[in-house]
């Protein structure tokens, strides 16, 4: 059947920001002017801004438009980022890196870490970021890209960014317009529905103008303007699993040297992020209104600022959860309008990529197939779950009883999927990744055991090599993985080399 009269013609992205523009750049870049996109925001409303460290997979998004990352590193004044650092998480003066890439070299087909658990209890081997070049080159703040250097792990790097959000939302704004998506700079006054369906027929502007869409990405951040004030749809409240609700923000003088890392530093309710970028530190206070005023808050932070503050704190308040629906009738919402999860795991930006990915593999036309909007809601829905599972384990993986806060944390009921994780974890050292969930393995690793969550035993297989060659083994691995870092450039080298 000929279904080219159900192509959808019109799309409308409300809201700019890091949502819309990333949206925006990549239906821009994939839908070649076949459509007519409009991305409209208000120039009264600021961005929450908090979102300025990433994930690996960000390289994905990027290359995938095509931007060249030299050119990107320079005009977002961006690092580059190995991990991110918890310090005070599991006990006050803990430190550990959650590393990205590769740990140690897995033997005889298991993991790494029942080798090195083993190891470690006969005292064979040091701590586990020394086997793990992330981890190693993050604390001499040395980095670079991959080169070709066999089975070496120089061959292998993985990374993600630190930048300047406002400047990378301002960078795809030029590439999405390049792109042919028209920009519009207006408030939205009224929302009209389609009597016959509910679905979204058009925006009233405040100068009264009107603009109707097949589609409507809602990227109009906490406001939610379509998809909660429009549609209705409801929200899912996680706080009693996350208690933080506040966050303040405040940039302070650049880092020297500069950390190829994000580091999340725990208080007493809550904690600490700082964010290196080229030319200013990020830094903000994630806390729990219930456990702490805003005023002690803003003095904590200014307290443990690693160089000068060069802005006000501003204060943002937030519920860590998410949508009943992210997508819903025909609205799709994209960004801190589908949920907020809080920042621990840099996770929020990597979120909006992979709904844009989703949203181009369901693509509609008119008739909203409702099995497609099923089918991206349920995949949504387990990325946000499995995100959030991963994030909650840091605030339970903890031995703090300090304060209120971490009392609470640490006694408090958790989901059943993170309990059955847990569960397995204690037997022997076994992680389970379930289908396409984020993070892997050795990421729910670094952080158990990070933060003294230590298994009974370990992967049976492991007995198998004696004593000694567990122990030539283990010392090779650390020596490989320190040679390697011997040879890395420090991060502020590698960024003049490359023109950043």
């Amino acid at each position: 059947m000929n279904k080219n009269n159900q192509a959808i013609k019109n799309i409308v992205i409300l809201g700019g920001g890091t949502a819309g523009w990333m949206t925006a750049a990549a239906l821009g870049r994939f839908l070649n002017n076949s459509y007519q996109i409009t991305l409209v925001e208000s120039d009264n409303i600021g961005s929450v801004g908090v979102g300025e460290a990433t994930i690996p997979q960000i390289q994905v998004f990027n290359k995938t438009l095509g931007i060249d990352e030299a050119d990107f590193v320079a005009k977002t004044k961006a690092t580059f980022k190995l991990g991110i650092e918890f310090v005070n998480w599991g006990q006050q003066g803990d430190s550990y890196i959650h590393g990205f890439g590769h740990l140690g070299q897995d033997l005889n087909a298991v993991p790494f870490h029942h080798f090195w658990w083993k190891a470690r209890q006969l005292n064979l081997a040091k701590p586990l970021g020394e086997y793990a070049l992330n981890c190693k080159a993050s604390w001499q703040n040395k980095f670079m890209r991959s080169i070709d250097a066999g089975n070496s792990p120089l061959s292998d790097i993985v990374y993600a960014y630190q930048f300047d959000a406002g400047l990378y939302a301002n960078y795809l704004k030029e590439f999405a317009c390049k792109h042919g998506i028209k920009h519009k700079i207006a408030e939205v006054e009224s929302t009209l529905l389609k009597p016959e369906n509910g679905h979204i027929q058009t925006l009233t502007l405040k100068n009264g103008e009107q603009i109707s869409a097949d589609l409507f990405i809602d990227c109009s951040g906490m406001r939610a303007l379509l998809i909660d004030k429009a549609l209705k749809v409801g929200f899912e409240n996680w706080q009693a699993w996350l208690p933080c609700d506040s966050a303040l923000a405040v940039a302070s003088e650049k880092l020297t040297p500069l950390p190829p890392y994000t580091r999340a530093t725990a208080h007493s309710a809550g904690w600490q992020w700082r964010i290196p970028l080229q030319h200013r530190t990020g830094n903000g206070h994630v806390f729990s209104s219930e456990f702490m005023q805003a005023e002690q808050a803003e003095k904590i932070l200014m307290q443990n600022l690693d160089s000068p503050a060069i802005s006000q704190a501003k204060l943002i308040n937030f519920t860590t959860g998410k949508r009943k629906s992210f997508w819903h009738k025909n609205c799709v919402a994209i960004g801190l309008s589908s949920g907020f999860m809080e920042p621990l795991e840099s996770t929020s930006i990597h979120l909006i990529q992979s709904a844009i990915a989703r949203l181009l593999a369901f693509f509609p036309d008119k008739s909203f197939n409702q099995a497609n909007i099923n089918e991206f809601n349920k995949q949504t829905h387990f990325e946000y779950d499995t995100i959030r599972d991963f994030i909650i384990l840091h605030y339970k993986a903890t031995q703090r009883t300090d304060s209120e806060f971490w009392r609470y944390c640490k006694n408090m009921p958790v989901p059943d999927s993170l309990a059955e994780k847990f569960e397995l974890f204690n037997a022997n050292g076994h992680v389970s990744r379930n289908k396409n969930e984020l993070f892997s393995e050795n990421s729910w690793v670094e952080v158990l055991f990070g933060q003294n969550i230590t298994p009974d035993s370990y992967h049976p297989l492991v007995d198998m090599m004696s004593e000694t060659e567990l122990a030539k083994n283990i010392n090779s691995i650390e020596q490989v993985v320190k040679q390697c870092v011997d040879y890395m450039p420090s991060q502020q080298e590698y960024l003049q080399h490359i023109g950043g």
